[in-house]
């Protein structure tokens, strides 16, 4: 199913013509028809010979209303270019030809209307040259021309059997399962209750689905489709589509607005994009100009940055990354148009290049147009690695989604940078286009890398008595989230890059290690532990003794244990004493801290200390004024 649009300047015969069509008159303001000038966007639809149905937008011709017009054009398969046999070419038609130029509208007719007031060819004729002459340098500049009068009727059928024609020679819009609506209309429907309409891409939509309005972020449902006003269960990419929506009041929902599926689609006010400046403006661009930005059915203003440059002079491209007010909803591939706020004038338009940049780019960093380039001009490898690079780590397959790239050719794609070690995996799994399996593009990845090895032996020379980086401590520093910080970690462990002791992190191999002096000291405190083992010093003492970091260290490395904020044994005794009190709790059923005490030769405070420390780690129970063995699960 396929859309047509028309375009050219007001009172040409746009409106007339659709309605000589199609029987359908797509002006219904009451204004409009008084005025008898199209000032919204109108809808038809048309049955074509080979039972093709076509809808059919029709956008007002009037210069103070170009910018409703440039809601309807976005999602055309091609245009009518209307011109009036009496007038010939006028200021809205360059200017509405210059906008599907900068839209690239795929295919095209020019209608050369109201011949019944041109009797003589030769007139005719003229006309046709002077059209010839303003689409030469256009998308249309092969069209065919043809002469119809919606009032005589002449020329609807040659008119009907070319658009059949030239139609059938385009692809369908493909499904990539990821759909979208750009918002052209709202409204109540008694009984129904909230209705968009819009031009469908990228997928279909089935009644009964989850949607959300994008940029706000409403979820809704849809209660019912219809194509043409007719009830469908399914509507398919390029249908004129009305959905009925539940859950969302008109008064949420606005045109420029987008329904998707929830999740797949992320709002951005921020664009990467090359621009053409039109060969008529009426002067150059600058650097941060503010501008009326337009895509789908929505505008906003922005800044626009040019890349590079100062200033671009009319006729000529650049790369530009536009700011803007307010997020749309837009991705890479979407043409768009730029128009200055005041006085209101179509400046240009492009491509988008990046929907979702990382940041802001150095103007003048010779990096940046080589990237944008690729993802412009690559191969569909070069635009995923491009993809993926602007998203440092990332699952596959939102990668995927932000390349835009359809199934086959990212599929190719993935394997090829997987095999050559451009994109690495990060987690476990089969990597597929569907994965939600996180990747890094090899050059974040060394980065990532290095940069965490340094942190670690960083933090080795600092703190030399510590085993590692606490997990934690490691994650706060490199920024990164708990999954991405997670599957990181597991990567360089595979590698053997650090060595993970479950809260810490570590370089392979490394050690604690004493110096002489600390050395002497810590033969000190342990010949103090030998004396008493288990009446010990106390934790405040040993830290004189040795020093906290040197204390610290010896837990560390497992040759003390503590029990409590203020008792340690070594480890050694520690073990001795576990069995002491598990073999008399085996013998008597049971044990109490007197016994303990005494069977030990200690003080309370030690073994009241040991005991509450065996129940906390759950190798004792205690049951009144005794402790018997705990229960294992």
């Amino acid at each position: 199913m396929r859309v047509i649009g028309t375009a050219g300047h007001v009172d040409h015969g746009k409106s007339t013509l659709i309605e000589a069509l199609t029987g359908v008159h797509p002006d219904r303001l009451k204004e409009e028809q008084a005025r008898e000038m199209t000032i919204e966007l109108g809808f038809a639809w048309l049955t074509l010979p080979n039972g093709e149905e076509i809808g059919i937008v029709d956008v007002p011709g009037h210069r103070d209303f170009i910018e409703n017009m440039l809601a309807g054009v976005g999602g055309i398969d091609a245009a009518l270019l209307v011109v009036a046999a009496d007038e010939g070419v006028m200021p809205q038609t360059k200017e509405h030809l210059a906008i599907l130029d900068l839209l690239q509208i795929p295919a095209g007719l020019i209608v050369l209307t109201k011949t019944d007031l041109a009797s003589d060819s030769a007139w005719l004729d003229l006309v046709e040259t002077d059209i010839r002459a303003a689409v030469a340098d256009t998308v249309l500049k092969d069209a065919p021309i043809v002469r119809v009068s919606a009032k005589t009727k002449n020329g609807l059928d040659s008119l009907i059997a070319n658009l059949q024609s030239l139609l059938q020679e385009k692809p369908a819009r493909p499904d990539l399962n990821r759909p979208r609506l750009p918002i052209d209309r709202v409204f109540t429907m008694s009984g129904f209750g909230t209705v968009v309409t819009g031009t469908l891409s990228d997928g279909h939509l089935s009644a009964g689905e989850d949607i959300e309005i994008l940029p706000g972020g409403l979820k809704g449902r849809i209660r019912g489709l219809q194509t043409h006003k007719k009830k469908e269960e399914r509507a398919v990419p390029g249908s004129r589509t009305a959905v009925n929506v539940s859950g969302i009041g008109t008064e949420q929902i606005r045109r420029g607005d987008v329904l998707a599926r929830p999740g797949q689609y992320q709002p951005t006010r921020r664009l990467d994009a090359r621009f053409k400046l039109l060969k008529d403006a009426s002067s150059t661009v600058l650097h941060g100009q503010e501008v009326k930005f337009f895509v789908g059915a929505s505008e906003t203003i922005g800044t626009l940055r040019l890349l590079g440059a100062e200033e671009l002079q009319p006729g000529n491209e650049a790369w530009i990354q536009l700011e803007l007010r307010e997020p749309v909803v837009a991705v890479r591939g979407d043409r768009y148009i730029l128009r200055r706020p005041s006085p209101g004038e179509t400046l240009g338009g492009g491509v988008i290049v990046d929907h979702q940049p990382k940041g802001r780019h150095k103007r003048f960093d010779e990096t940046v147009p080589k990237s944008l380039e690729a993802l412009a001009q690559g191969s569909p490898a070069e635009v995923l690695f491009e993809a993926a690079f602007g998203m440092n780590v990332a699952s596959i397959q939102d990668i995927v989604r932000r390349s835009r790239l359809d199934d086959e050719n990212a599929e190719g794609a993935l394997k090829e940078l997987i095999g050559n070690g451009q994109l690495i995996p990060l987690e476990d799994g089969k990597p597929t286009i569907n994965a939600d399996l996180l990747v890094v593009p090899s050059p974040h990845w060394s980065a990532l890398h290095d940069k965490t090895i340094q942190l670690v032996e960083a933090y080795h020379r600092e703190y030399p008595l510590r085993r590692g980086v606490p997990r934690e401590e490691l994650k706060s520093r490199l920024k990164l989230s708990p999954r991405i910080f997670n599957a990181l970690l597991g990567k360089l462990i595979a590698d053997n890059s650090i060595t993970d002791y479950s809260s810490w992190v570590a370089k392979p191999g490394h050690e604690i290690r004493f110096d002489g002096r600390e050395q002497a000291k810590v033969q000190v405190l342990k010949r103090r532990f030998e004396a008493n083992p288990f009446s010990p010093p106390g934790v405040k003492e040993c830290q004189a003794e040795v020093g906290e970091e040197v204390f610290n260290a010896l837990i560390e490395m497992g040759e003390l244990v503590a029990v409590s904020q203020e008792v340690v044994f070594r480890k050694k005794d520690y073990d001795e004493m576990v069995d002491k009190i598990k073999t008399a709790i085996q013998r008597n059923g049971q044990v109490t801290l007197a016994e303990v005490r005494d069977m030990l030769g200690t003080t309370r405070k030690f073994a009241q200390a040991l005991l509450e420390h065996l129940d906390a780690i759950g190798v004792t129970a205690r049951h009144g004024d005794a402790r018997k063995l705990a229960l294992r699960r």
